[in-house]
């Protein structure tokens, strides 16, 4: 996984290249216009809920996952349909949001002023649904077990490796001989194929009940590593695009401080469990158990985004800690309500921010870029796909489930995308291409992987315990 939810501003942290944020906060409101920014916070939150809660039902009525319909959900009110949930940074104006249309015609804004409630309220959507994942990463970290990840550990090393290589080294070397790409946006390419989307990936094991599986327990582990070499990858190529060299200082500091503060996180869970018990059973007003757990994942969570990480790194590490604590069972029927209220967020905004447009054949520019991207899919699939079969000292496994749980890339491939295009190391049918990749490898995984987790007679394998283990 890497990147969803906050990729842009710890790459502004972490590398120069990308000129001027479509994160920047609006400047401070007039007091006459501010109340028209929380009416649109509060029509875009009416907006992804409705969509969040019916496009998860039908999903859920033809027997797929509810995150699936929460995609679907997100691209139908998004960039790419209604136009009801709409961010700037795709390049979006005020005329191009019916919300904001309405915010500005009952206020009777100007533009400027009406470009301003637009930023802001799209801005805090976002933050929003950067806190749903750093939510949805901390749920999934109560939900692991330090001893199983443990078990799988080694295995779960192997198959990151693998899928950042094989991706990696397939789409460069097609990209240069079969298409006659330039060498450095075909890198830069190659790169966008490396990444796996753990919050996609992590709710779909949760909503199948294969979370504390083997193979849920490889994925997951998979993923955090893959997350923390794709950062390493980003450096390296924005490096490459920016100045023609590596910054191998940087490299370094990378790998060092992403070693450092996982190994140091699950050290600490071998020391926190008293501690925080004894916090919790002192306090005595509401919240005694959920507040002092969710504001360590904070705290993790910071403290990742401090040193150049990813912030959801944080958040899983302090879920995987806490799991260790006496409480975790109850701590994690507290954490539920908080995921069902910011999780939704995210996975609608990732669905509204995917612009379809770039499908769009009668497109002359999209045609070649099509082209492309057919084979960057076929490339994202099969590269990841054969991580499964990376996986060694485990007889009883479902390989191929393990291989389509790393496919998704999430919003990482945007991001990429957004870099390469700013620094103008990609040319439009690249940068279409890596945004069709994205756009279909998030959403064939949820159903392909709740088909691998079928056996052969199509039958879901039950995933109360986990697999057996052949060491």
């Amino acid at each position: 996984m890497l990147f969803n939810g906050i990729s842009n501003l710890t790459l502004e942290r972490m590398i120069d290249v990308w000129p001027g944020s479509p994160w920047t906060i609006a400047e401070t409101l007039p007091a006459d216009v501010s109340p028209f920014v929380l009416i649109g916070v509060l029509l875009s939150l009416i907006t992804v809920y409705v969509t969040s809660k019916l496009g998860g039902e039908i999903s859920k009525r033809l027997d797929l996952p509810p995150v699936l319909g929460e995609l679907v959900g997100g691209v139908i009110v998004g960039v790419s349909a209604l136009h009801l949930l709409i961010f700037p940074e795709n390049g979006a104006v005020v005329t191009d949001s019916l919300i904001a249309q309405a915010l500005q015609w009952m206020g009777s804004l100007d533009t400027e002023s009406a470009t301003r409630v637009f930023e802001s309220q799209s801005e805090v959507i976002s933050v929003l649904a950067e806190l749903g994942v750093i939510v949805l990463l901390f749920e999934i970290g109560l939900e692991s077990d330090l001893r199983e990840l443990g078990k799988v550990g080694a295995q779960a090393a192997v198959v990151a490796v693998v899928g950042v290589a094989a991706p990696f080294l397939l789409g460069t070397v097609g990209l240069v001989s079969i298409f006659h790409t330039p060498v450095i946006p075909a890198i830069f390419a190659g790169a966008a194929l490396t990444a796996t989307s753990i919050g996609i990936t992590s709710k779909v094991l949760s909503e199948l009940g294969h979370l504390k599986s083997t193979e849920g327990q490889i994925i997951v582990g998979a993923a955090v590593i893959d997350d923390v070499l794709g950062i390493i990858v980003l450096a390296v190529v924005a490096s490459l695009a920016k100045t023609g060299e590596v910054d191998l200082l940087n490299v370094v500091y990378l790998i060092v401080s992403a070693s450092a503060f996982l190994i140091g996180a699950i050290l600490l869970g071998k020391f926190f469990n008293t501690g925080f018990i004894s916090i919790a059973d002192k306090l005595q007003t509401r919240g005694a158990l959920l507040i002092p757990a969710f504001t360590f994942a904070l705290v993790m969570a910071c403290l990742a985004s401090v040193i150049h990480l990813e912030a959801i790194l944080g958040a899983i590490a302090a879920g995987i800690v806490l799991d260790e604590t006496d409480k975790r069972n109850e701590l994690d029927q507290r954490v539920i309500p908080i995921a069902d209220i910011l999780v939704p967020i995210y996975f609608v905004t990732v669905g509204a921010k995917a612009d379809l447009g770039v499908l769009n054949p009668k497109v002359a520019e999209n045609r070649e870029g099509l082209i492309i991207a057919a084979f960057l899919i076929v490339v994202a699939i099969v590269g990841k796909v054969v991580t499964g079969w990376a996986v060694f000292g485990k007889t009883e496994v479902n390989r191929l489930a393990i291989g389509v749980g790393m496919i998704p890339r999430g919003e990482v491939g945007l991001v990429f995308a957004g870099i390469g295009s700013a620094s103008g190391v990609l040319d439009r049918p690249l940068e279409a291409a890596i945004i069709v990749m994205v756009i279909l490898t998030t959403f064939l995984a949820p159903p392909l992987l709740q088909v691998a987790l079928k056996d052969a007679d199509g039958v879901e394998i039950d995933a109360s315990e986990p697999l057996p283990v052949v060491e």
